[in-house]
């Protein structure tokens, strides 16, 4: 018996009138989450002496296309981070030299953060690697279980966007 499964049950004896069902899914998808990245993520990435937003942001900017390039709000953006959290990761990579800052061509206020040639390197080396670790992660499930499941959790969030913009 899984966590989630061990509350609900404690809460469906406690009180039998509450519907535990989405108690149970979500605290499911919290475990998974959090084990995936405690347990298969973190690992691979400190083997590889970067955080996994770090990654992210090599990421990121390697599949912007060339000149690999984004301004730190695209990034952000892109990876659902806070600015601040974006500064932070943008630092450690540039003083890895994995990154540069570079003055903005379309805005001379502004800056962009360029993957330099040893970030790409890195991320190119990675790539592969990270996704035969998503593969193993994932190994449990069918394709037709893995296109179900890819389909609910759209489903999910597309039910989130819907409630943020009303």
């Amino acid at each position: 018996m899984d966590r989630a499964q061990f509350a609900a049950n404690q809460w469906a004896k406690e009180r039998p009138e509450i519907d535990t069902a989405p108690m149970l899914t979500l605290g499911r998808l919290a475990e998974l989450a959090q084990r995936i990245m405690a347990e298969r993520l973190e690992p691979f990435f400190t083997e590889h002496n970067l955080h996994p937003g770090e990654f992210d942001v090599l990421a990121t900017l390697r599949r912007s296309g060339k000149p690999y390039a984004l301004t730190p709000t695209q990034l952000y953006e892109a990876t659902m981070v806070s600015s601040g959290g974006m500064t932070n990761r943008i630092d450690r990579l540039q003083k890895a030299g994995l990154v540069e800052r570079q003055r903005n061509p379309e805005d001379r206020r502004g800056v962009i953060v360029v993957l330099t040639t040893e970030g790409f390197d890195k991320v190119e080396m990675m790539l592969p690697l990270h996704v035969e670790n998503q593969t193993r992660i994932i190994a449990s499930l069918s394709s037709a279980e893995l296109d179900t499941l890819n389909a609910l959790t759209q489903k999910l969030i597309s039910g989130l966007e819907e409630k943020k913009s009303t």
